[in-house]
């Protein structure tokens, strides 16, 4: 048999690597000796074929021959990128490999309708400039150089995400671009980007590559989700004093922060919140006592802005708290579809003592305070099932086109072609109404916005979560078996339709939102308007 090692560190000394011909790679078909083609290049797999994971006999049949399309029948490109250089020993002679463009090399994709319309060859947008085609490119990279694997390891793991990692995303300044432009982004250089010039098409795009690095809802949500929601109402309503403090612990990722709304008897139905505050005799402090369910961080976080109710029944008796993690408060992780990394928790809470200067807005104001949160955390939830679904349309895009059916490419059969079709259409559509909203909070004055895009973001909401059904569904169907098996060539589609709810529940249901939508539409209802 041949030398391995001697000709692959041949091969890793040259330039050009050791050439060999398709009749060489030819004698090489017996188990002493198993070479084999996979894109020109060839790899001595005669001692890896007994440790295959998918059995020896399946990848010892190809000794001697052109693996390639078989190889990409069963395994991402990513599997060849981990054994290459172990296994690869030259590459044919006259023969130039082809340069493979997959998901997770960090570079913008070629595969059609695969980025938003702005990074594709030849278009044009009103929204974008070359600080945002620039700053997709970088975060992009940024990503992939810094937490593509951590994330990856912990899709496997199911573990929460590290402090570290935490803080690794924060001090790269990625949890003040989530929050978008604003005065905590004064004085600070998003990737090149200053933050005076950050603007809500920068913040887009930061959500959206969050959600593509991530591939995995749990571990998105695990990087930051709870901040998204839980620190605005912060630097809205909170005192100086907490807004610089708990401001750059969070975003240098050194705390971690939630918001704790929802409970066993309150969802959507947020005016029916039952957790109890009382002010001690000195007045200098809140007693809390209640509970919290659904609270999407709050397994591992520090800050819980959390809901209580002060005054009487109703919306009126709602105030808003900042608390720390303390004395009589203790967080249960509740098991859910979409993993453990997202630490969706249960929260207790018996007579948690709670300073005075953590109220958020006013006592009994609290309501409001929620409201006004709503429009950007169910923005971000659009805009990364947005990127969710572009990355499941090109998943499917590349596997119709490689994966070979009746002897023919998958694409070939029309109903496929119909599935797709219909996929773009509903992701373009989608796409684009979202940067319509996102202009209207780029250039709408903040206080404006409340009663104007509370609407028709919430339709877009509910439209957002329809869509991603209707791609998920067509997905599973395009990948087969494989669409609903964790790991390998569906893994991405599998983590998708498992999540996929998610959307439709997580800052007021589909059924609210459609209904909101039009109750609110039908207020501005012209009085002469008839057929």
């Amino acid at each position: 048999p041949v030398n391995s090692a001697r000709i692959e560190a041949d091969y890793r000394s040259t330039a050009q690597g050791v050439q060999l011909t398709r009749e060489e790679v030819a004698k090489h078909n017996t188990p002493e000796s198993s070479w084999i083609i996979i894109n020109n290049y060839v790899y001595d797999i005669t001692d890896f074929a007994e440790l295959h994971p998918g059995g020896e006999q399946i990848i010892r049949q190809y000794a001697g021959q052109d693996a390639t399309e078989t190889f990409y029948d069963l395994h991402r490109h990513k599997v060849l990128d981990k054994y290459h250089p172990r296994l690869c020993i030259g590459k044919l002679s006259n023969e130039t490999p082809v340069e493979i463009s997959h998901t997770e090399n960090g570079k913008l994709s070629d595969v059609p309708y695969s980025e938003p319309t702005f990074w594709r060859d030849g278009w044009t947008s009103p929204y974008y400039t070359e600080s945002h085609r620039q700053f997709r490119k970088d975060l992009r990279q940024w990503f992939h150089e810094n937490i593509r694997e951590e994330c990856l390891e912990l899709v496997r793991s199911e573990a929460y995400p590290s402090l570290e990692l935490n803080q690794k995303v924060g001090r790269a300044g990625l949890y003040a671009a989530r929050l978008g432009p604003g005065p905590h982004m004064k004085g600070r250089n998003i990737l090149g980007v200053p933050g005076e010039k950050f603007d809500q098409f920068h913040e887009l795009i930061t959500h959206e590559e969050f959600a593509r690095v991530c591939g995995d809802p749990a571990v998105q949500d695990g990087l930051g989700s709870g901040l998204v929601i839980g620190l605005p109402p912060v630097l809205l309503f909170g005192s100086d004093e907490l807004k610089q403090r708990v401001g750059r612990e969070c975003f240098d990722g050194d705390k971690r922060i939630c918001l704790a709304i929802s409970e066993p008897f309150a969802g959507s139905d947020v005016a029916n919140i039952k957790a109890t505050a009382t002010k001690t005799p000195d007045g200098k402090h809140y007693i809390v006592s209640g509970l919290k369910k659904w609270i999407t961080n709050g397994t591992f976080c520090d800050y819980f802005v959390t809901a209580v109710r002060t005054g009487g029944k109703g919306i009126g008796g709602i105030s808003l708290l900042l608390i720390e993690r303390s004395e009589g408060l203790e967080t249960k992780h509740i098991a859910t579809s979409y993993g453990k990394s997202g630490g969706t928790a249960y929260v207790v809470m018996e007579n948690v003592k709670v300073p005075v200067e953590n109220l958020l807005g006013s006592e009994n104001g609290g309501f409001q305070c929620i409201m006004a949160n709503f429009n950007h955390e169910r923005w971000v939830i659009i805009a990364c099932l947005s990127s969710g679904c572009r990355a499941i349309t090109e998943e499917c895009f590349k596997w119709a086109m490689q994966r070979k059916v009746f002897g023919k490419p998958l694409i070939n059969q029309p109903v496929i072609r119909q599935k797709l079709a219909a996929m773009i259409g509903q992701q373009e559509a989608l796409h684009c109404w979202l940067e319509s909203i996102t202009h209207q909070m780029n250039t709408m004055p903040h206080e404006q916005q409340f009663f104007q895009l509370g609407g028709p973001i919430a339709l877009l909401k509910h439209f957002s979560t329809r869509v991603s059904y209707r791609i998920s569904d067509d997905a599973v169907q395009i990948f087969g078996g494989r669409g609903i098996t964790k790991g390998g060539m569906g893994a991405y589609v599998e983590q998708f339709q498992r999540a996929i709810k998610y959307g439709a529940i997580l800052g007021g249901s589909e059924e609210v939102m459609a209904d909101l939508g039009v109750r609110l539409a039908s207020r501005g209802f012209p009085a002469d308007a008839r057929l």
